[in-house]
């Protein structure tokens, strides 16, 4: 079996990581003081290609697939959970399910727009009392005419105030429903914008829906399959949130191998001592261990092969992980680490997302054991 990325995927990971740390690196911490969405840092990897990856060529994507899609969040988010994120939904959880479930005439109106990075895409399924429950949703759809009118809103909208088109999830007649909504259409406005913990460069927000009309050629899917869009699309979301999990443990591993290099005590470096060595051993048998499981579930994707169980497995692992290695970090530096002045604090805080968003590690675990049954 071998483990080795083709020689085309090293590409991918090499120019993804030279962009990260020349265009990313640089701002991402005064974004984060300032909760600045990273709108030039996105528009800059549309250029690069990295916001077509999942789309074909002939809609003006890279064609890079889900294997390098991973590759290029996982990138970003060493540099960048925030824009790391702000990718990954727009890959992921957009212009995947397009490409997988639209139309002919749907793709060609959004996926080439959306891989140029013209426009910005979000994903909204979670509601007040719909989260872990995705089946629980209160949004309506209600025919009228050839179209439908929607009603209701959202909570934890990811790039939901910048977006400009919105894969949204509200309960028709005939079942839950998957639609294509344009964010300048009448009737959408944005509610609260949440104050976060972590990634706090990504905004996420409420997103209200007075009366939206939407036509009826949006609809993603069939009407009252809505459900199977959505795992479907948190299948693979669920990988690239692994991909940005070993991203931030990356960062946090890095920073940590450098200052125990470089740090003193009782006359010596403290990489010197067992203690700080056996964390970094665990910390980096750890990071290998989640990104084969990543890679597995991506590579499957690809195939065309069911995924849902490695897909679960793989945030599962990485993002606990993530936490692990970030905690680890901030206690090799010491007091230094509880500080600003370096940026494993801010790895620390951005870690905590990845065990709760596109499914709590509960979930994952729910996810995981069912198909074990099922099999």
């Amino acid at each position: 079996m071998n483990f080795d990325l083709s020689e085309e995927l090293q590409m991918v990971r090499d120019s993804a990581r030279d962009f990260a740390d020349r265009v990313v690196a640089p701002t991402a911490d005064e974004r984060d003081r300032e909760h600045r969405f990273p709108m030039d840092e996105f528009k800059a990897a549309a250029e690069q290609g990295f916001c077509g990856a999942l789309v074909d060529e002939e809609f003006g994507g890279t064609q890079l697939g889900n294997m390098g899609n991973i590759l290029i969040v996982e990138e970003l988010s060493r540099a960048c959970a925030s824009t790391g994120v702000t990718v990954s939904v727009h890959n992921s959880l957009v212009t995947s399910p397009l490409k997988r479930h639209g139309t002919d005439e749907q793709k060609q109106a959004y996926l080439p727009r959306l891989a140029a990075g013209e426009l910005l895409g979000a994903y909204a399924l979670s509601e007040a009392d719909a989260g872990s429950d995705a089946a629980a949703l209160r949004c309506k759809a209600t025919r009228d005419g050839d179209d439908w009118i929607l009603s209701g809103a959202k909570l934890w909208i990811t790039s939901g105030k910048q977006a400009d088109l919105i894969v949204v999830f509200a309960l028709a007649q005939e079942g839950v429903t998957a639609f294509i909504v344009e964010t300048a259409s009448d009737g959408f406005s944005v509610g609260k914008v949440e104050e976060k913990l972590g990634i706090r460069s990504s905004s996420t927000v409420e997103i209200l829906l007075d009366n939206v009309r939407v036509p009826g050629n949006r609809v993603l899917g069939s009407v009252g399959k809505g459900l199977h869009v959505a795992f479907d699309t948190l299948d693979g979301g669920r990988v690239g949130i692994a991909a940005q999990s070993l991203g931030i443990a990356q960062a946090a591993f890095d920073a940590s191998v450098k200052y125990a290099q470089e740090r003193e005590q009782f006359g010596k470096a403290i990489g010197r001592f067992q203690a700080i060595q056996f964390k970094l051993a665990n910390m980096s048998a750890d990071i290998a261990g989640a990104r084969l499981l990543t890679y597995r579930a991506a590579m499957l994707r690809d195939q065309g092969r069911p995924h849902t169980l490695e897909a679960a497995q793989a945030k599962l692992v990485a993002s606990q992980m993530c936490n692990r290695v970030a905690d680890e970090a901030v206690q090799i530096h010491g007091g230094a680490g509880y500080t600003t002045e370096f940026p494993v604090a801010r790895y620390f805080r951005d870690a905590r997302i990845t065990e709760i968003y596109e499914g709590t590690s509960e979930v994952q675990q729910l996810v995981i054991a069912r198909q074990l049954m099922a099999g």
